[in-house]
């Protein structure tokens, strides 16, 4: 086993990773810290749950519309540019946008932008680790790391601040994803070729189909963490650097599980992964709901390394090799339209709802999401034979 941390000298290895690390520098402020900036704006719990699954809904439409255009013609670079670019000019008029109605169109528009962008990254990063013999959980591992470093220091600059640094320090990392892109290798593939569009085909493979259930229900189970853990803990008298900390230390599980992924991989496999990282989420949205003590807390944080890393690595290996290159960056864009879209907006609707009226006990909702992930995760183990489907 290599020394941990170690990154692929190679200048395609650099340019992912430096890509990895550009966009989840906003995400690292994004997530924990975007609803305390929408609470400052004046919104209510529900206006703030609607904002955060108008923004995962247009997923569902945005991803698999350009990853289709992406597929046809064989190309991903020159696409994730100007998306970043239309994506930055949108989060601007965040500074001017008055209002629910008004946060609410520029947050569609932002979010249509901008989603595509990482299944596209992504897709491009697993073809080059494939090609190049790049271990992807090394360079993927970069972007965790300014996701944490972002993360802490958004709890820092909101300790005593006003919430508007936030918005700054996202901007400023999208002017950076910008021209992070620009420097990804130009990667192609064949273009997809056939009557049948890709999206079509897949909706038609039953196997993927539940692949995407399963591995959708883990990841939309992050809507409370994601939603509301930032004003779940700071109502309950945890202090922002405290937060802060919470979030990086999920984070860093993640970093240490990447870094190991090529022998966790193929010594657990791919379906098997996937049941571990379900069971284990369950655990941790149990124990999430019923305390709010930061010591033990702690060790449920230290879940995230299977509740998100875990599953993200075993639906990254299982769309690798279970569907043909031509047909990759649609399969892509579906798991993070269903994952990070439809049933991310859905439980986000819920969660809203549910934080509102039973604060932290809306976790056990969470729970109850990933315990029939696992099911169909054991199911998909026991149909799947590791080999590519005909799509």
């Amino acid at each position: 086993m290599r020394p941990f941390p170690t990154l692929s000298l190679r200048a395609n290895g650099v340019r992912l990773a430096a890509f990895y690390g550009a966009f989840f520098m906003i995400a690292g402020v994004h997530l924990p810290y975007w609803p305390v900036w929408l609470s400052a704006q004046g919104m209510t719990g529900a206006e703030i749950g609607t904002l955060l699954a108008a923004a995962t809904c247009v997923k569902i439409v945005a991803n698999p519309l350009f990853a289709q255009w992406a597929d046809r013609r064989g190309a991903r670079r020159g696409l994730m540019v100007m998306l970043t670019l239309v994506g930055l000019a949108a989060f601007a008029c965040f500074g001017i946008a008055d209002g629910f109605w008004a946060l609410l169109a520029v947050t569609m528009v932002y979010g249509a932008a901008l989603a595509p962008i990482m299944p596209l990254g992504e897709n491009l990063a697993m073809g080059t680790a494939m090609e190049e013999g790049l271990d992807y959980g090394r360079v993927r591992l970069w972007g965790s790391v300014t996701f944490m470093v972002a993360a802490y220091a958004g709890g820092w600059l909101l300790e005593g601040g006003p919430a508007q640094r936030i918005y700054w320090v996202m901007l400023a990392g999208l002017v950076l994803t910008v021209f992070a892109c620009r420097a990804l290798p130009d990667r192609r593939t064949e273009p997809s070729s056939g009557r049948s569009a890709p999206l079509g085909r897949l909706l038609r493979a039953p196997l993927f189909l539940l692949f995407l259930i399963a591995a959708g229900l883990v990841q939309a189970s992050h809507a409370v963490y994601y939603g509301f853990s930032t004003l779940h803990w700071r109502d309950a008298g945890i202090g922002e650097g405290v937060i802060g900390l919470l979030w990086a230390e999920g984070v860093l599980a993640e970093i240490i599980l990447f870094a190991y992924s090529g022998p966790i991989v193929r010594r657990v496999g791919v379906t098997r992964l996937l049941v571990i990282a379900a069971g284990l989420a369950t655990l941790r949205w149990m124990g999430t709901a019923f305390t709010t003590d930061a010591w033990l807390l702690i060790p449920l944080q230290a879940l995230h390394a299977f509740s998100f890393a875990a599953c993200h690595l075993a639906a990254m290996h299982f769309i690798a090799r279970s569907l043909p290159a031509t047909v990759s960056a649609t399969g892509q864009s579906l798991y993070s339209a269903v994952s990070m879209g439809a049933a991310l907006a859905i439980a986000m609707l819920v969660a809203g709802t549910l934080y509102t009226s039973v604060g932290g006990l809306a976790y056990l909702a969470m729970a109850a999401m990933t315990a029939v992930g696992t099911g169909l995760a054991i199911v998909l183990g026991r149909r799947w034979d590791g080999a590519a489907m005909a799509v």
